[in-house]
């Protein structure tokens, strides 16, 4: 399995969006990592996501530390979204290039079913980054050029929402989700279910309240959870060079 990096808004949304591959590709050896966008070291969430991450096998959390649009207290610094695009950018640039991983996998450009403003913003910030990190008159403070072979962000098709959307509607959140068609990938997860839920439910302060997906997770039958999150879908949106012999734009 190639190297995998995931970008992430928020700690939780690791294990939530991406837990199932990470746990897939740490179990057959490639190397792992988990790149966090909000919350500010030694805040109880980034203990909560050092825990997680090191249960997905992704060695230690790699937090920007900026703060959670909707709780400005979780760093000292700026909120995500007030935070100059280039600068998000130049920050997630210096770990693809210090990681160099052959995949990234971010959130897709509704932010995920509920369409977080974080979210959002760290997909526009991801999708110039993995382009920028294999250029070298770009950011060259940031590292030697690295190019990932491919990206691809997680997103939900309009047919497998039907158990989870009724639960997010009923505590107020969006459920956005995409034409089957857009989605490229489909990973079965369910092999590395126990590890993507113990993932998820190390993130204690989440399970605890009632509107985060954590405790509305931890909260349904097995069988039900385990038809929600068994299942990881993916849009690819970096494909690989085309051959330098291409004389015409192919689709």
């Amino acid at each position: 399995m190639p190297s995998l990096l995931a970008v992430a808004a928020h700690p939780d949304d690791e294990a939530l969006t991406f837990g199932g591959v990470l746990a897939q590709h740490a179990e057959s050896g490639a190397r792992t990592a988990v790149v966090t966008a909000t919350w500010a070291p030694g805040t109880h969430r980034a203990e909560e996501l050092a825990d997680a991450v090191g249960i997905l096998g992704a060695g230690e959390p790699r937090l920007l530390g900026y703060a959670d649009h909707r709780v400005p207290d979780s760093s000292t610094g700026p909120r995500l979204c007030d935070v100059p695009m280039d600068r998000v950018v130049e920050d997630i640039v210096q770990h693809i290039r210090s990681f160099q991983p052959e995949v990234v996998v971010t959130h897709d450009a509704y932010g995920g079913l509920t369409g977080h403003p974080d979210h959002r913003q760290a997909h526009r910030a991801v999708v110039l980054a993995v382009t920028a990190a294999g250029l070298e008159h770009l950011y060259p403070q940031a590292g030697a050029p690295w190019q990932p072979a491919a990206l691809y962000t997680a997103t939900h098709p309009h047919s497998a929402v039907a158990d989870l959307g009724p639960l997010l509607t009923r505590v107020n959140k969006s459920v956005l989700s995409v034409p089957d068609e857009l989605v490229d990938v489909a990973v079965d997860v369910s092999p590395w279910l126990d590890t993507k839920m113990a993932a998820i439910l190390a993130h204690r302060s989440q399970v605890e309240r009632e509107r985060p997906l954590p405790g509305i997770l931890a909260r349904l039958p097995e069988p039900e959870r385990d038809r929600i999150i068994g299942t990881e879908y993916f849009t690819r949106l970096h494909a690989k060079p085309v051959p330098s012999s291409a004389a015409a734009l192919t689709a």
